[in-house]
């Protein structure tokens, strides 16, 4: 349900506005990466202005998520070492030579009585 409700309040209009900036800038600009010289051809890119946001986008996103997964090494490392650590003291539970319960003495006057 909530996966339904993230999909219409969220994604729904999203999709709608990217697509109305996609309809909305179709037109080629230049992208340089010389900016000493801008008329260069061989370090200029002819593209529409919404495939550049959209590839200004996904560098983004690629470039934060590896961030993100950088930042966070030292704690899956720390839950790799735990994970290894309990998985050592379940070895050692598992190997040592089972105990036997002790006997229970049954109590008196533990069952109820029955009527005939």
């Amino acid at each position: 349900m909530l996966n339904r409700v993230l999909l219409v309040v969220v994604l729904v209009p999203l999709a709608v506005i990217l697509i109305v900036l996609a309809v909305a800038n179709r037109v080629p600009v230049a992208f340089t990466l010389d900016p000493f010289n801008p008329g260069n051809p061989a370090l200029t890119l002819q593209l529409p202005l919404f495939v550049m946001l959209f590839l200004a986008l996904g560098v983004g996103l690629v470039l934060g998520s590896f961030a993100t997964w950088w930042k966070q090494g030292r704690y899956r490392k720390e839950a790799r070492n735990k994970t290894r650590e309990v998985q050592s003291l379940m070895r050692e539970i598992s190997d040592r030579k089972p105990v036997p319960p002790a006997p229970v003495a049954p109590s008196v006057g533990s069952v109820p009585a029955t009527r005939h």
